[in-house]
């Protein structure tokens, strides 16, 4: 029962509570936008790598380039005569219906010549109407729709209240709206501008009336508005004697367009001026010229030329003429070739139960094996997401079930750094039995035994950390770390010894050291930033042997740097712990902020990193031979006054030119940067990062320096600028 319990709280309940919350994160609108760009992504992938055929009884008649450079028809808008004229020569080869993608709801005194051509050519036509604004349209009943063919659907069933709605229309009058049905041809786009779905149904005041894709679906098949039933939520059902089918729409109306196709070419198309000109030749001049075929067919002319304006966004292509809109819609109709949405709840219990088994299976496995199924599995369902929709027209959610998985992963990784850290403790622990050299010779020489107790004394603090540590520590085996331990430990404990400190601890691979206690020494914080670097140079010879060694060890001990962190100030030391177990050791708040010292340095690309009062106490006792560097001010964690940072550099007598050039550029940079002056600022780090003593790709193991960090910081202050009580004061929120 324990090992089931246990079970479910390290495995079962994590990815349980990762995707609950990814769930959740999958209602708010900033990841639905991002579910929106991988669908657009899966939808070009696969107009690229999975095309079909377009059917050819949805013909585009394009108003494109050169019928608008066709002097005869005039200069765009064409005069409705023409349009007239057009249909009463494409009434001679009987499409089923002509559909317009434009709206003509602005009277014109050649609207009866317009409706004569449509009279004469016998047709069916459906010209496009659309939302009227607040004061303007005409509501249901008003009289001069009286005689206007715009049938409402008499049968709608589900709540309305979520439609695509307005409370007027804008519809052709008198006299083409008595001899053209009129549909709508809203399509708003989604929050990010893309036409995703198209509404199949609107609602004007209290009717339901068909977008412009149904009416001519109705004309195609004969089908009456009596025979058309709205399910809203589920489908639009056409059935009559003859046809019976169902077009999927969701709450509000709308069709999730199941793009295909976004070029011209694709489709049975023409131009508006080679269709005019084909059909003139043959049935008024008696030419014998091949025209189109078209007999039977549902005719769709819109805007294809680039200079105008019936553009917009679709998943395909950013500028699509939105008469393809319209297509595509169609031919899904006519192909039974329907987008669906995938259900939640069976990739809901997939993910989960994938997850929790990886918690479970990887949790004893290698690093890399993790990282690579951590990586491998969304990379497979991307890939099994975009299958789906390619072959299936499935639409599976990418970006939650993702999210969920990925946090679930995160944990695990938060999980093995805490067991590394517990075992830091437990070498922390084995060699806290060793009491420091120092206090060891004091005890036998009064010949008293420690006891619990301790004193206030200024000290300088010493705190340091392998940068990377757990990322090579688990590619070597128990004995090789321990002697890379051993052999690294050895070396920066002599030195600090060398230099007068006392050890304090280890915590796995971190030393913590002061100097100034037990044996009082004057210039402590002098002999902590000497240490410092002698550390800091034995590292480098030991990179050497370490590279010479070859593959013995991997990559990240080759290129192993320590931070160092320093701070001097009163602190409480003597033996403290139990009455049966204790060491000499520190605490207090000053011991406290040499640690926020090593912690901090990684933020400001530095690896020995102290504070003022070190500086000051090293200046006071060992004058200037060593060289600082300003850093700025911060407020680190958990206190409230600022702390100037500085790093320290090196040695006055080992310094090069370059390194004081270095130097002198970053203190006018920082100058700038608290007068903010960002400009300035810029270029002054810009010039100082080239001559950093350590600069990435060049240096081993180093991946940023202060004057890296500062243009990236001056960069986000220009473009964000602090608020005018801005004092140059960092807060760091980590400790």
């Amino acid at each position: 029962m324990k090992s089931r319990l246990a079970f479910f709280k390290q495995h079962m309940l994590p990815a349980l509570v990762c995707f609950v919350l990814a769930l959740a994160f999958a209602q708010t609108d900033w990841l639905k936008r991002f579910e929106n760009v991988t669908f657009d992504s899966r939808a070009q992938v696969r107009a690229r790598f999975f095309p079909t055929h377009p059917r050819d009884d949805v013909v585009l008649i394009g108003i494109d380039q050169a019928s608008l450079n066709n002097p005869g028809l005039g200069r765009w808008p064409w005069k409705r005569s023409v349009h007239g004229d057009f249909l009463q020569l494409v009434g001679r080869v009987k499409p089923s219906v002509v559909t317009w993608d434009i709206l003509f709801d602005d009277p014109s005194e050649e609207d009866a010549l317009f409706a004569r051509g449509i009279k004469r050519g016998n047709l069916e036509v459906v010209l496009g109407g659309a939302r009227g604004e607040t004061d303007q349209g005409f509501k249901p009943g008003a009289p001069e729709l009286s005689k206007i063919r715009i049938a409402p659907l008499p049968h709608v069933e589900g709540d309305r209240t979520t439609m695509v709605s307005s409370e007027t229309m804008s519809v052709p009058l008198l006299p083409l709206g008595e001899v053209a049905d009129i549909a709508f041809v809203d399509a708003p786009p989604a929050a990010d501008g893309v036409l995703r779905e198209v509404p199949m149904v609107v609602r004007i005041g209290d009717q339901v009336y068909p977008g412009l894709a149904l009416r001519s679906l109705m004309h195609h098949w004969h089908v009456t508005p009596e025979e058309v039933v709205v399910k809203l939520g589920d489908a639009v059902v056409i059935k009559n004697d003859f046809v019976n089918h169902r077009i999927p729409i969701d709450a509000s109306g709308r069709y999730l367009i199941n793009y295909r196709h976004s070029v011209l070419e694709e489709f049975s198309s023409a131009g508006y001026s080679e269709t005019y000109s084909a059909l003139h030749h043959k049935f008024v001049e008696k030419k014998d010229v091949p025209v189109p075929e078209l007999t039977g067919r549902i005719l769709l002319v819109g805007q294809t030329a680039d200079a105008l304006t019936d553009f917009g966004p679709t998943p395909l292509a950013p500028h699509t003429p939105l008469v393809f809109v319209h297509a595509n819609v169609l031919e899904n109709v006519l192909n039974g070739d329907f987008a669906r949405r995938a259900a939640t709840w069976p990739i809901w219990c997939g993910g989960f139960v994938i997850t929790a088994a990886s918690l479970a299976l990887f949790a004893q496995r290698k690093f890399w094996q993790q990282v690579a199924f951590a990586i491998g599995v969304p990379a497979a369902f991307a890939i099994v997401a975009t299958l789906a929709w390619a072959k299936f027209s499935l639409w599976v959610p990418v970006v939650w079930p993702t999210l969920g998985f990925a946090g679930a992963q995160i944990f695990m990784l938060g999980r093995r750094v805490l067991a590394e850290q517990r075992a830091k403790e437990q070498i922390k622990g084995m060699f806290g039995t060793y009491l420091a050299p120092e206090l060891v010779d004091r005890m036998a020489a009064s010949g008293v035994s420690p006891q619990l107790g301790g004193h206030e004394e200024e000290i300088t603090a010493y705190f340091s950390d392998i940068q990377g540590y757990s990322t090579f520590s688990e590619k070597l085996p128990p004995e090789q770390l321990v002697e890379l331990l051993n052999e690294y430990l050895t070396a920066c404990t002599d030195i600090v010894q060398e230099e007068g400190g006392t050890l304090d601890k280890y915590i796995g691979d971190a030393i913590v050291a002061m100097f100034g206690a037990p044996i009082a020494l004057p210039d402590h914080a002098y002999r902590a930033c000497v240490a410092a670097l002698r550390v800091q140079q034995r590292l480098d010879e030991l990179r050497v042997k370490w590279q010479v060694e070859g593959a013995r060890w991997p990559e990240g001990v080759r290129q192993m740097r320590s931070r160092i962190g320093l701070n001097t100030g009163s602190a409480i030391v003597g033996n403290m712990g139990s009455r049966t177990r204790f060491n000499y050791t520190m605490t207090g708040d000053n011991v406290n902020l040499a640690a926020r010292m090593e912690s901090g340095a990684k933020q400001w690309g530095a690896y020995t990193m102290t504070t003022e009062a070190t500086k000051r106490a090293c200046e006071k006792h060992g004058g200037d031979r060593i060289l600082f560097r300003p850093l700025g001010r911060i407020v680190v964690k958990g206190r409230t006054q600022a702390v100037p940072l500085f790093e320290v550099v090196g040695l006055k007598e080992t310094a090069t030119s370059a390194m004081r050039e270095c130097l002198e550029l970053f203190a006018q940079g920082l100058e700038k940067y608290y007068a903010r002056d960002w400009d300035g600022a810029l270029s002054f780090f810009a010039r100082s990062r080239d001559l950093e003593p350590n600069i990435p790709g060049r240096s081993p193991g180093v991946a940023g320096n202060p004057s890296l960090v500062y243009v990236d910081l001056v960069a986000r202050m220009k473009a964000n600028p602090p608020p005018a009580n801005w004092e140059g004061v960092f807060v760091m929120a980590d400790k």
